[in-house]
């Protein structure tokens, strides 16, 4: 696939990954709305005391909707490591060696975009699953309370100590939402920027494959913003398990 037919496959290639890329961007943000939706949606289903339809109306509606779009993002992904597995092979083919820097450059981005989409596909799976758990959790302990005030027919004190607790729950659950809605709005915030700096990143990498002082110049920015993810990373984490703990006290 050497010269100029193999330049062409290459930029196909490229193409079919650029575009597999954005379409999961764009799938990415929606899914993260419908996580942050159901969250914020919780509080009127779980106030809605006189009818039980509509709030299992809508939580089967966006069910379905996460489990429909689950699908699609995994076969996007799925696509996309296809594409970037057959950009891998093309590196290595024969009559490639005097451009096997500049490609293996171009190949690593669209691995290290691949990476970060898979991360953020399950990290904000595992988000909605555990919110669905814990409104089943809490939609049967109502439950049960109202099935034992009903038939007791008396507010005794056992019961009114069982209310306190569950009061405290719901308390605890909501401010576990706020927690989680601010991480999903900072989230859909770092995603709009990160396109932004895609597109910049694009040109300043095809600068510097002509120009190795800015190649160099580059790779210690990239590994500065590395060090400062993983410290904003840890800061997150420390902050999100103060929040758990004063819950949960």
């Amino acid at each position: 696939m050497a010269g100029l037919g193999g330049s062409a496959y290459w930029e196909d290639l490229r193409k079919q990954a650029r575009q597999l890329e954005n379409e999961l961007d764009l799938k990415l943000v929606s899914f993260s709305k419908l996580c942050t939706s159901y969250s914020s949606s919780r509080e009127g289903r779980r106030s809605d005391t006189r009818s039980d339809t509509t709030p299992l109306l809508n939580n089967s509606t966006q069910d379905r909707m996460f489990d429909t779009m689950s699908v699609e993002i995994e076969q996007l992904l799925a696509k996309l490591t296809a594409v970037n597995d057959k950009m891998a092979e093309y590196t290595n083919t024969p009559g490639t060696a005097s451009l096997n820097a500049a490609l293996m450059h171009t190949l690593q981005r669209h691995r290290d975009i691949l990476q970060d989409y898979t991360h953020e596909f399950h990290k904000t799976k595992g988000n909605f699953m555990a919110i669905r758990e814990r409104e089943d959790l809490l939609g049967s302990v109502r439950k049960d309370i109202e099935t034992y005030k009903s038939g007791s027919g008396v507010n005794n004190r056992r019961t009114e100590l069982f209310l306190k607790e569950h009061e405290h729950l719901r308390n605890s659950d909501r401010l576990m939402d706020d927690t989680i809605s601010i991480a999903m709005a900072t989230k859909e915030n770092m995603t709009s920027q990160r396109g932004m700096l895609k597109s910049i990143q694009s040109r300043v990498n095809t600068l510097a494959n002509r120009f190795p002082t800015i190649n160099n110049l580059i790779q210690r920015i990239n590994l500065r913003k590395r060090r400062d993810s993983l410290i904003l990373g840890s800061v997150v984490g420390i902050c999100t398990v103060i929040l758990l703990l004063y819950a949960f006290h």
